[in-house]
């Protein structure tokens, strides 16, 4: 795949939600020198990769997708659902750490 591809830096700003923080997130970040972001259902690996690489300043090595259906849960007496959530693992290059609140260390 060319590393030309031009993205709208204005969809780029939105692809990203937010960052994960959760236990499972720190150990893969420990491990593996990723990332876990809440990303738009509709992203593509590249978008994603395009848009950490604008918004931290860092180099991606490659980013993996995972789908996560909502689960079915009660609330009072009635049935409901919680969303669908897409989240991408982002590596970062070796050498490099991302700083989520934008410093490259």
């Amino acid at each position: 795949m060319s590393e030309s591809i031009k993205f709208d830096e204005n969809r780029l700003m939105q692809v990203l939600i937010e960052p994960i923080v959760s236990e499972k997130a720190t150990r893969v970040s420990e491990s593996f020198n990723a990332v876990t972001f809440k990303v738009l259902r509709g992203a593509a690996k590249p978008e994603i990769k395009a848009a950490v690489e604008l918004l931290f300043k860092v180099e991606v090595e490659r980013v993996s997708v995972v789908n996560i259906k909502g689960k079915s849960k009660k609330f009072g007496r009635s049935m409901g659902r919680r969303d669908n959530v897409r989240k991408a693992y982002v590596v970062i290059k070796s050498g490099q750490k991302l700083n989520l609140t934008g410093e490259v260390i």
